[in-house]
């Protein structure tokens, strides 16, 4: 219980050592408070919790003293064991020459040894390059990096620690990209039993090869990963459903038998025991469905194009010194311009200028040096990274709904604010007791309301559960504008994007693959930077032609063949990109259509206060049969370009 909440109710769970498990649930179902208790913060009302008492268990802290120990140090000082090895060795040196001394500081070398304290700033410096930190970073003491930072050393400290159970609570949220792919190739080899708390479903199928689902106060195992789960969870869902209804076609049943003949003294006897069959028949209860949640962008007022063009613009700030200001250019050189319908997926590790560049589109900041001209008519909508902390914390939802739309009549803010499931007194209250998935919520709806043609999102998934995560997905796939999106969500930006841009050694440039390349390109930089190289010496993956080759007429056959396959690949790039959104557009247009074709099943459909809705769904499956036509012809005609290219 947590206060007068139950969380948990009878029940049970077995884990087996060396388990990779996802911990899930919605929140507020007890995630976190299962954590505390496995930390012995918490204590259960009832029942046990169990594990080898020789277990060494890791955990994230949720506090960062400000410090002024340097970050590589602080890192180490996860491995408590080591540094308590240290500790004693230093003090025993420091007694008086003995046999026993001398004896003891031998054992203690011994113990160090063992424990790898040889190589522990090696393997220290390794984890906090994974996680984007740089060497110079690594002396920089603790107090100098802001809250999102200290929170990726107390991830190190827990990856640090030699540990037998490893619990990780949304190790993701303060990561970017680069640092989750990184991540997630440490946590596959990772030896020990490992739970994690996560919302990225990309991440736990990477990771996780258990999950248990915390549904109606009871713990479920489900073997595989996210997705496996989820397929488990439908066919359950859909195997319950029908067990109901075959259920309520046998109480109907014998209801009707004791209704018809409990009055006849020649059927009484069977009426009375189809009665007590009755009572004793245990009413199945349905499994219940994570309530789902959905909201959709409105139609954007103007297309105009292009929306944007920058000319040899310089991205980055202006730095008052004095009485000058210096200009820190981050993002040099960009020669850019924004068409309608684009959909692009920004790439570059951290602090490479992607964050940058999304302000200076969005116009939060001027340009250092160029023009950026704007289309007339462009809308923009802007979701920083922390657009939650620009909020009014003190004021509720409909005052910010009004403060944007002070001429609209309150009850259609409110009617608006309930399709993002901001309804009863929250529509009114102040949102400072929010959770942060419900403040990105009103964020969203927001900018929802504004019917931007240009999204410029920046990081929009932190805070957000699976459920609304999915919810946006979808709603950013049917989104009838220009979309450029900054995420470490790789569901969302595969689900969303049809091409990529990388901002990589102060450049802006086109990024020629797809998420697994800029994984393997990425690898690449890490070594790089791990091997004291520079990491422009990693270069990435842009579309260009190819250097000529050294004369020698083998090396002049083989540049000869990269260029044919680099041209080939430019070549069926967008015709690839253009089925797979034929492919999203026949399946959308196929589920409408079973949809319509379900209704028009119904026999209430024809009757005569339903005939608007009946020519409603009859000119709508004549629409869904002709567009569905036009795209598979066209589909068809790209499969056979595609196949012509070989």
């Amino acid at each position: 219980m947590r206060g007068i909440k139950p969380l948990l109710d009878k029940a049970d769970l077995t884990l087996n050592p060396g388990d990779k498990i996802g911990l899930i649930g919605a929140n507020g179902a007890g995630k976190s408070s299962l954590f505390a208790m496995l930390r012995n913060e918490l204590h259960p009302d009832g029942g046990d919790i169990d594990f080898p008492s020789r277990w060494r268990m890791a955990y994230v802290a949720q506090e960062t003293p400000a410090l002024d120990r340097p970050a590589i140090e602080y890192a180490i000082d996860g491995d408590v064991h080591l540094r308590q090895l240290e500790a004693e060795l230093a003090h025993t040196e420091a007694q008086p020459d003995s046999a026993e001394i001398g004896n003891r500081i031998g054992e203690l070398h011994g113990a160090l040894a063992d424990a790898d304290a040889y190589t522990v700033r090696s393997r220290g410096e390794q984890l906090l390059l994974g996680l984007g930190f740089s060497l110079e970073q690594m002396e920089l003491p603790v107090a100098s990096f802001s809250g999102g930072w200290r929170m990726r050393l107390n991830l190190a400290q827990a990856l640090m620690c030699p540990s037998d159970l490893l619990l990780l609570d949304e190790p993701t949220n303060h990561l970017d990209l680069d640092a989750i792919i990184w991540l997630e190739d440490w946590l596959k080899r990772y030896p020990g039993t490992l739970i994690i708390i996560s919302h990225d479903r990309d991440f736990l199928d990477g990771v996780v090869n258990v999950i248990v689902h915390i549904d109606e106060r009871k713990l479920k195992r489900y073997s595989g990963n996210y997705s496996s789960f989820e397929r488990q969870r439908a066919a359950q869902l859909e195997l319950m459903a029908g067990m109901i209804e075959k259920q309520q076609r046998q109480r109907a049943h014998l209801q009707s038998f004791i209704d018809r003949f409990k009055a006849q003294a020649t059927k009484a006897r069977q009426a009375q025991s189809r009665m007590k069959a009755l009572s004793r028949m245990e009413e199945l209860a349905p499994l219940r469905a994570a309530a789902e949640f959905s909201f959709e962008f409105r139609e954007p007022l103007a297309a105009p194009n292009p929306l944007l063009v920058m000319d040899a613009v310089d991205a980055g700030y202006r730095i008052a010194d004095g009485d000058d200001t210096i200009a820190k250019v981050i993002v040099k050189g960009i020669d850019f311009s924004l068409q309608t319908g684009q959909r692009i997926g920004l790439l570059g590790v951290n602090g490479a200028g992607k964050s940058t560049l999304i302000k200076t589109i969005a116009g939060e900041i001027d340009p250092v040096n160029g023009t950026a001209r704007l289309g007339k008519g462009l809308v923009i909508g802007y979701f920083a990274q922390h657009q939650v902390e620009m909020l009014r914390h003190d004021e509720s939802p409909l005052w910010h709904m009004v403060k944007l739309a002070p001429t609209v009549r309150e009850q259609e803010l409110r009617n608006f604010l309930g399709s993002f499931n901001f309804d009863g007194t929250m529509v009114t209250a102040p949102i400072k007791p929010f959770s942060g998935g419900e403040k990105a919520r009103l964020a969203l709806a927001l900018i929802v309301w504004q019917r931007p043609n240009l999204l410029l999102l920046d990081e929009p998934t932190n805070h957000l559960d699976l459920e609304t995560r999915e919810a946006l997905t979808m709603a950013l796939a049917q989104f009838e504008g220009t979309l450029m999106l900054v995420s470490h969500d790789r569901h969302l930006l595969r689900a969303t994007t049809d091409q990529f841009l990388i901002v990589a050694e102060g450049r802006l440039q086109p990024f020629d693959g797809d998420l697994d390349d800029y994984k393997d390109w990425l690898f690449k930089t890490k070594l790089a930077e791990r091997n004291d190289a520079k990491p422009a010496a990693v270069a990435a993956p842009v579309k260009k032609q190819a250097e000529v080759a050294p004369a020698g007429e083998r090396k002049e056959q083989k540049r000869q063949d990269a260029q044919q396959r680099q041209q080939a690949a430019a070549q069926k790039k967008p015709i690839e990109t253009r089925i797979k959104r034929l492919d999203e557009q026949i399946a959308k247009l196929n589920a409408r259509r079973a949809t319509i074709e379900t209704r028009l099943a119904s026999p209430d459909i024809y009757d005569a206060a339903n005939k608007e809705e009946l020519k409603t769904l009859i000119t709508d499956q004549a629409y869904c049969a002709r567009e569905l036509d036009t795209l598979e012809n066209e589909w068809l005609a790209q499969q056979e370009a595609l196949e012509q290219l070989g």
